[in-house]
C-alpha cells in the first residue's frame, strides 16, 4: 500500500487556510469557494489548528452562536492529529476510522506540508485497485 507522500504527489501540497481572528462566516465562505470541508488555521506562519464543517455544526450552530460574530479561534480544533508523508495509507485509514475524523494535516520536519481527507484516501485506494485489475487483465490476456 502507498503512503501519504504518494497521495500528496498526485493531489498537490496546496492548502487553504485562515487566521484565528477570521470570522467563522468568512471561513465558511472560503470553504464554499474552494469546495473543501476543512481549513487549516495558521498563526504567524505556523500551524495552529484546523476548522472543519463538524466544528461549525457542533460548536457554532448547536450552541446558537452567530457565524459573523464568532472567531475561528473560539471553535477550531487545536492540536489535531497529524501524520507524516511516510505514513501508510492503510494506517491513515485506520486512524481516521478509529478517531472519527475526516482530515489529517501532514507534517514533515515540524512544517505543515499538506492535508489529506478521507476522500483522498478512498480515491487513492480505488485508483490502486484499478491499476492492479488492469495489470492482471493484461497478464491474463497476454496483451
Amino acid at each position: 500500500m502507498g503512503t501519504v507522500r504518494h497521495i500528496l504527489q498526485k493531489k498537490g501540497h496546496s492548502i487553504f487556510s485562515v487566521v484565528p481572528t477570521s470570522t467563522v462566516y468568512s471561513a465558511l465562505e472560503l470553504m464554499f469557494e474552494k469546495n473543501v470541508g476543512s481549513l487549516l488555521v495558521m498563526e504567524n506562519g505556523r500551524f495552529a489548528g484546523i476548522f472543519t464543517e463538524r466544528d461549525y455544526a457542533r460548536k457554532v450552530i448547536l450552541k446558537g452562536k452567530a457565524s459573523k460574530e464568532t472567531l475561528v479561534r473560539e471553535v477550531m480544533s487545536e492540536h489535531p492529529l497529524s501524520v507524516t508523508p511516510d505514513e501508510t495509507v492503510e494506517d491513515c485509514m485506520k486512524l481516521m476510522t478509529k478517531k472519527f475524523i475526516r482530515h489529517l494535516p501532514v507534517i514533515e520536519d515540524g512544517e505543515l506540508v499538506g492535508l489529506i481527507s478521507i476522500g483522498d484516501i478512498v480515491k487513492y485506494i480505488i485508483e490502486e485497485q484499478q491499476f492492479i485489475i488492469d495489470n492482471l487483465e493484461h497478464y491474463i490476456t497476454g496483451s
